[in-house]
């Protein structure tokens, strides 16, 4: 493609920090540093580990004591998201040093648009890259791998070459030298169907796909293969999106507890817990449901669920528990254990005030629209869940891990004055790393 041909016609980035919570954690504890550190400890499972857990063979989301056999010396840790997240926002505010253009693609990896800047910076778009890979790593204490390409596609290909703490710049003229290296299945947005299926037609590698012309791709696949096509040669497809995420294809709430239960009321409690948190994210962008599916998953990890269609789109906990309540006895079974339960809201659209019915239906769903929009305001001023449903006492009431992993991130321990859990102060982190 023409774009081949400039070196950067765009100039983005891909930041991604390296196995970032169990990096946050040495960075708050430098005495950790060079140790096998692995944060999950209230899941059961890794969520996160350091690069010497890895190289002793511990994998994500493997089982602890699967963990503490092959690596006997592992330091086990709760994970602190709130503290994570403090990490996160930092990096978004180092990054923006350099542009405005940044969008905060996850919590530990945010791409950010740099063209244009070479003369306002007084510098290479290779020097930006290397001068806010250099202040993340100091200042954050925490390594990050960065990749300057073209396009997203091509910048997510850079981050992931070299790992931990790598700069890859991958320049127009470049292109085919890295994907000839690389296997399709390790592009962005290729999943395992879909690289099966090319696989099938004979494509191996990125650059396989990359030679294809596009009536080819147009003939064998569809509009999202499309655009990854034309991202790997250079074209961009996909912009720098700098705004706040407000629309979701759906909503998903799960927790695990422990220990796993066959209280029929407490995991229904544990269910009504996450309905609440899954409409309060609901509200917050203004959306409502028309599907629900619920579902509980057994201590042997098998999972059941329903799904339920509403005949009006609700934002409202207390609909969707009227209408699971009464389907919950054909997932939940007796004497069976049951280690998370969670719901997924989909269909989702704009909430609007609905059409009056003749049964009065709409008015009393209406009314409670209004009654969680001061519950809404209420959490504002004294923290979430301030109020909750009556069927979510249990869950509210009782700790969500018990036993061996009934354990506190140090963090929230040592909270200051006027601040909780849940809601943190504005102030700066503190610590050697800084």
């Amino acid at each position: 493609m023409l774009s081949k041909l400039f070196d950067f016609q765009k100039a983005i980035l891909h930041i991604d920090g390296d196995c970032f919570f169990a990096s946050c954690e040495v960075a708050k504890n430098p005495a950790l540093r060079g140790k096998p550190v692995v944060t999950g400890m209230e899941r059961g499972i890794v969520s996160s580990l350091t690069y010497e857990a890895k190289a002793r063979g511990v994998k994500r989301a493997m089982n602890l004591q699967e963990v503490r056999r092959i690596c006997p010396d592992v330091i086990f840790l709760p994970s602190d998201y709130e503290t994570y997240s403090l990490f996160s926002v930092r990096m978004y505010d180092i990054v923006r040093r350099y542009t405005s253009d940044v969008e905060e693609y996850s919590i530990d990896e945010c791409f950010a648009d740099l063209t244009g800047l070479q003369r306002p910076m007084n510098m290479s778009y290779e020097k930006m890259a290397e001068c806010i890979k250099r202040d993340l790593d100091n200042e954050l204490g925490i390594t990050f791998s960065i990749g300057l390409a073209p396009t997203k596609v091509l910048a997510k290909i850079g981050s992931k070459w070299k790992k931990p703490s790598g700069l890859t710049i991958i320049r127009g003229r470049e292109i085919d030298q890295y994907l000839e290296k690389l296997k399709i299945d390790a592009v962005w947005g290729v999943g395992p169907q879909t690289t099966a299926y090319l696989n099938k037609l004979g494509v191996r590698t990125a650059l396989d796909f990359a030679k294809k012309d596009e009536e080819w791709v147009r003939y064998y696949l569809a509009k999202p293969q499309l655009e990854i096509w034309r991202e790997l040669n250079g074209e961009v497809v996909h912009e720098v999106d700098i705004n706040k995420k407000t629309l979701y294809q759906s909503i998903s709430k799960t927790k695990t507890f422990t220990p796993p239960s066959s209280d029929r009321a407490f995991v229904l409690s544990q269910l009504s817990k996450n309905i609440e948190n899954a409409f309060i994210k609901a509200r917050r962008y203004k959306l409502a449901s028309k599907k629900l599916f619920f579902f509980l998953k057994t201590q042997d990890f098998k999972y059941v669920g329903i799904e339920i269609k509403i005949n009006r789109a609700t934002s409202t906990p207390s609909d969707a528990m009227a209408l699971i309540g009464g389907r919950f006895d054909e997932v939940f079974k007796k004497n069976v254990l049951y280690r998370a339960s969670g719901i997924i809201l989909s269909d989702l659209s704009e909430h609007k005030p609905s059409q009056l019915d003749i049964f009065g239906e709409v008015l009393k769903s209406d009314k409670y629209f209004k009654i969680f929009g001061s519950v809404d305001d209420l959490a504002m001023r004294y923290g979430k869940h301030a109020l909750f449903l009556g069927t979510s006492w249990q869950a509210m009431n009782y700790k969500q891990h018990q036993g061996d992993r009934e354990v506190k991130a140090d963090r929230k321990n040592s909270l200051f004055q006027g601040e909780t859990i849940r809601k943190r102060l504005a102030i700066p982190m503190l610590g050697e790393a800084w």
